[in-house]
């Protein structure tokens, strides 16, 4: 913990030396893409991306879920899409799956998760239709491609697609190469280099 103090108290300098950078920063923000990932601390967007300050609007969320729509259980996850597409106006969403995902990694492997009561939920409530595979990348790319379902059924998401102003994404990250790899439904679904 120390060494995040130690640069949070030097942060003010660093901005300071790009300061009109900064300046426009507060001024506003008109991110591109939406950037769906997993909270997993090992998954850093704007390292993989090289995204600048203000290029990636983020939602993580335990296993890179997308809960579905629901008028009736509004939700951080359902605000976040919603306020990036209609005040935003992002041209683009990334859901971004990763190698050794905990979340999926304990469906796949059939864990017990009762100490865990409220990941067990959340996964219950939200993760459906996952491969019959022990293969643990095929299962998490697979839910990636998944969550693109999902946010079809966002009425903010299909006026945009209708429209014509909106593309989807599922990416696959391998936490220990690097590697960015892409669903591509025009190949029956496979996940090729990005």
């Amino acid at each position: 913990m120390k060494s995040l103090i130690d640069n949070a108290r030097s942060f003010s300098v660093q901005v300071a030396e790009r300061s009109e950078e900064f300046r426009e920063l507060a001024a506003g923000q008109s991110p591109e893409v939406l950037f769906i990932t997993c909270s997993d601390s090992r998954v850093i967007p704007s390292l993989i991306t090289g995204a600048r300050p203000g290029e990636l609007f983020e939602l993580r969320t335990a296993g890179n879920i997308v809960p579905r729509y629901d008028e009736s259980r509004p939700s951080g996850e359902t605000a976040t899409i919603e306020y990036a597409l209609r005040v935003l106006g992002v041209r683009d969403i990334v859901v971004c799956g990763h190698s050794h995902c905990g979340a999926v990694g304990a469906l796949v492997r059939g864990e017990d998760l009762s100490g865990v009561p409220a990941v067990r939920d959340w996964l219950d409530y939200c993760v459906t239709g996952l491969p019959e595979s022990t293969d643990l990348a095929h299962c998490v790319q697979h839910h990636a491609a998944a969550q693109l379902d999902t946010l079809r059924g966002y009425p903010a998401v299909r006026e945009r697609l209708a429209a014509g102003s909106l593309s989807l994404h599922a990416w696959y990250y391998e936490v220990d190469t690097g590697a960015i790899s892409t669903h591509r439904p025009e190949l029956g679904g496979e996940f090729r280099a990005l």
